[in-house]
């Protein structure tokens, strides 16, 4: 098994791209490098300037790569579409002229990938965990999102020589193991894969383990997370937004947490996973000041597991 551990913005709070308090990108690079990464994903649509010289330059200086572009949207509205596709034509141009690593042996599709979210449904974002209680697209609003994702996927991989990796997200409108179950059908695997989240599908109700083992032939890319059990027992309690849970402190370093990584690493290993798992670990950015320390205690760990 051939893995490379990156990371992302997320882990400093860097989400909401409208919110005041995000450090600036350049401290994410520097504070990313001296954790012991060797490369992260660029991050949410307007986080990081669209300006491929200067941010492969500031890349170089620090010795990483980018491993990933994220559209994390809207995918359900038709009115929409266009915002979806300039994002995507505008992420692909930048993250393909970037610094990339070595492709490891038996890596199914080379980086960059393009992360797809749904994301922006205040319904949806107040049940995110509580599947009993989510309500459900319309087999017409359904329809119109795998239409969107299908546009998303079809320019980033005909244009730009792209994989969209489909991610199921706390929140969204593709969460629970219903809804994966019916993306995997409706999007076929020439047209996107799969980045499934360890901590959102805890957190969604699944085994992590199970779920990597399910979908291991649409696993194109993975992302780790860490779960405080007794503020995730506490949150599914309250009438509480996704990214205020986060900020409450449900996502923990990678060990501290209730998933169990030597086992996750055993199922990997099994299905054959090689490339890229990028670690996060959703805050508030006011809550910055820690984000070093937490993105590298969950890089010792991983280390220490054998990733």
């Amino acid at each position: 098994m051939t893995i490379t551990i990156t990371t992302a913005p997320c882990c400093w709070g860097v989400d909401d791209v409208k919110n005041p308090n995000l450090p600036a990108w350049e401290r994410v690079f520097d504070e990313a490098a001296a954790a012991g990464y060797g490369g992260l994903e660029l991050g949410p649509y307007g986080y990081v300037p669209l300006d491929h010289q200067r941010v492969a330059e500031a890349l170089s200086e620090r010795n990483l790569f980018i491993v990933a572009g994220t559209i994390f949207d809207d995918l359900v509205s038709p009115d929409n579409r266009q915002n979806l596709l300039r994002q995507t034509d505008e992420i692909c141009a930048v993250i393909t002229r970037l610094p990339q690593s070595e492709q490891a042996d038996g890596q199914r599709f080379r980086t960059p990938y393009l992360t797809v979210m749904d994301w922006g449904h205040d319904d949806r974002d107040y049940a995110a965990g509580h599947s009993d209680r989510a309500p459900r697209l319309s087999d017409k609003d359904w329809a119109g999102m795998v239409a969107n994702i299908k546009a998303i996927a079809e320019l980033a991989r005909d244009k730009y020589g792209v994989r969209a990796v489909i991610h199921p997200h706390a929140g969204g409108y593709i969460e629970f193991a219903d809804e994966i179950e019916r993306i995997a059908r409706d999007v076929p695997a020439e047209t996107a894969g799969f980045c499934l989240d360890t901590g959102h599908t805890y957190y969604a109700g699944m085994d992590p383990v199970e779920a990597l083992r399910r979908y291991s032939d649409r696993l194109d890319y993975v992302h780790f997370k860490d779960i405080d059990q007794a503020v995730f027992e506490r949150v599914l309690g309250e009438k509480i937004r996704f990214f205020e849970a986060c900020a409450q402190g449900v996502m923990c370093p990678i060990g501290r947490g209730f998933i169990d990584y030597p086992e996750v690493k055993r199922t990997l290993a099994e299905i054959g996973y090689h490339g890229f798992i990028t670690v996060e670990q959703e805050r508030d950015p006011s809550s910055v000041a820690g984000s070093l320390e937490d993105v590298k205690e969950s890089r010792d760990y991983l280390r220490s597991v054998g990733f």
